[in-house]
């Protein structure tokens, strides 16, 4: 009985889990984001995470994440300019930073990419100053909030996956 139970939980928690993902699809809000290689789904265990993609990059040592975040409700996770001065501020000094807006099916997403020391840890905890580290984040629209996306690491394994994150950041509204 107690098995029954325990494999019945777990399958409960899978149907109503927010976030899925199989196949080269990672389902965010209701919005299903398309990828394809090097990125791979993998398990999200931080806080505030809705979903995780990771991909090896040759030369570095771990696999670097692009991480999916969304707070419901109208407001949720805050408006993009304070998302883009936050991001900025993650870094020692001044970056060197880009904003685009890009079309996706008539959606603007915002792109956020900056590059400089990069202050890496948890929101609330000690932070590590990585050099040379840079950011390539996006503000994807849902029908109540955003979903935040943000990719973080070393500058070159970054500049290998960036078209591939812009164009898995704009999937869910090109056919």
């Amino acid at each position: 009985m107690k098995h029954f139970l325990t494999a019945t939980l777990l399958a409960l928690i899978s149907l109503t889990s927010a976030v899925h993902a199989e196949d080269g699809k990672l389902e965010v809000a209701g919005l299903t984001f398309k990828f394809a290689a090097p990125w791979a789904s993998v398990e999200s265990t931080g806080m505030f995470r809705a979903g995780t993609l990771a991909a090896k990059v040759e030369g570095v040592e771990k696999p670097v994440e692009a991480v999916f975040y969304h707070f419901p409700g109208p407001g949720g996770g805050g408006g993009v300019e304070a998302n883009v001065q936050r991001w900025l501020g993650q870094f020692q000094g001044t970056p060197e930073s880009k904003r685009e807006e890009i079309d996706a099916g008539g959606k603007k997403i915002t792109l956020v990419t900056a590059t400089g020391t990069y202050n890496d840890g948890p929101p609330m905890g000690a932070k590590t100053p990585k050099a040379d580290y840079t950011l390539v984040a996006a503000i994807v629209p849902t029908e109540d909030s955003n979903i935040f996306i943000k990719l973080t690491g070393p500058k070159d394994a970054i500049a290998k996956l960036t078209e591939g994150f812009k164009k898995m950041a704009g999937s869910p509204f090109v056919k």
